[in-house]
């Protein structure tokens, strides 16, 4: 039965993806202007709607260019509370900026992190603000087409390739699978991290990359658990008991780690971006106390932890103690110098005009 109600939305789907078509052939005959800057900019992003794992992509490249550049983050701020262009300071709030730019000014302080709907306003204002920069990373801005990137990172899931999935509402591709074709560079993210050359080869006659195109393969790699109020390191057993509490697209991949680890994993799912509440807190707790065994703990990610953050009164009050899982890419198959050097020779080369 789901499988025909599911058919239904089909037409929807064809009417929705010739929208976009017609949006996105306006633009590349130049019937609605995208704008360029002289600085070198790099948009990262999904033709996917969520879940391709495109936060810890854009935190390498951060790693990658921070030590040698001025560089700045752009994002829209989704599901933040406020309006308009912000640049993260001090006093700045996942409520303020959205959860992924947090993550990215907590984490990385001595770079600019900026947020605003209209990004072909915004990289005037930031510049304004901090004339210095010479890089901009553009975050989740690939049909973001009022901006004309210098290069774009297209990040497609492994579980989900977009050659395979269709356009929402019948399937979760923002736009037809042709857009793929404006990328620069494309990952295949969320890879098994003993993939194989066999299926890399046959991946890569699935999704035929174009001459002008780069593909990469990553794997996510989780790292050392840490306490979100202490920020230090927490010790857990192997018998421990875990409840996963999250909101983010697909906990799947962090469920999977966490069951290797541990003899008894529970997941207790929230939206996506999802703004905890003094309730959330309680049923968390609840759901701690109820799980069997002497030694628990509550596991969540680095996205949710900068939103439970919020309410780090209420956690305290509750005396409940929550560790972060926190998570990079490695890149399969040696192929990570190769990147570098991919992101290196464009910012290089575009780098002299800034100058002149």
């Amino acid at each position: 039965m789901l499988k025909y109600l599911k058919l239904l939305l089909y037409p929807f789907s064809l009417l929705y993806g010739l929208v976009m078509w017609l949006r996105n052939r306006f633009y590349d005959k130049g019937l609605l202007t995208a704008v360029e800057f002289d600085i070198p900019t790099i948009a990262a992003g999904n033709l996917s709607v969520g879940g391709t794992g495109k936060t810890p992509h854009v935190e390498y490249m951060i790693r990658l260019l921070k030590e040698h550049y001025r560089i700045a983050t752009l994002s829209r701020g989704y599901n933040r509370r406020t309006k308009g262009y912000i640049l993260a300071d001090e006093n700045s709030t996942a409520a303020d900026i959205g959860d992924e730019p947090m993550q990215f000014h907590d984490k990385f302080p001595d770079i600019s992190v900026c947020v605003g709907e209209e990004r072909m306003l915004a990289i005037p204002q930031l510049l304004g603000d901090e004339p210095a920069t010479q890089v901009v990373l553009l975050d989740d801005a690939f049909q973001h087409r009022s901006i004309k990137p210098g290069m774009n990172i297209l990040i497609t899931d492994y579980n989900r390739l977009f050659t395979r999935d269709h356009v929402v509402p019948f399937g979760r591709l923002r736009e037809g699978r042709k857009g793929y074709e404006r990328a620069n560079c494309i990952i295949v993210s969320k890879c098994p991290p003993d993939m194989s050359v066999a299926e890399k080869q046959a991946l890569q006659k699935e999704i035929n990359p174009l001459p002008h195109q780069r593909l990469f393969f990553t794997t996510l790699q989780y790292g050392t658990l840490y306490d979100m109020a202490s920020l230090q390191p927490v010790t857990v057993s192997h018998e421990a008991s875990v409840l996963l509490a999250c909101g983010i697209a697909r906990p799947a991949p962090l469920l999977q780690t966490l069951q290797n680890r541990f003899s008894q994993v529970f997941l207790l799912p929230f939206p996506d971006h999802y703004y905890y509440s003094e309730k959330d807190i309680e049923k968390i707790k609840k759901e701690r106390n109820d799980m069997p065994g002497t030694e628990k703990i509550v596991i969540t990610t680095e996205k949710d932890a900068v939103r439970l953050h919020l309410l780090r009164k209420t956690l305290a009050a509750q005396n409940l103690q929550i560790a972060v899982m926190p998570v990079e890419i490695s890149f399969l198959f040696d192929e990570a110098e190769l990147f570098n050097n991919f992101i290196f020779d464009y910012v290089n080369r575009s780098l002299p005009a800034i100058s002149q």
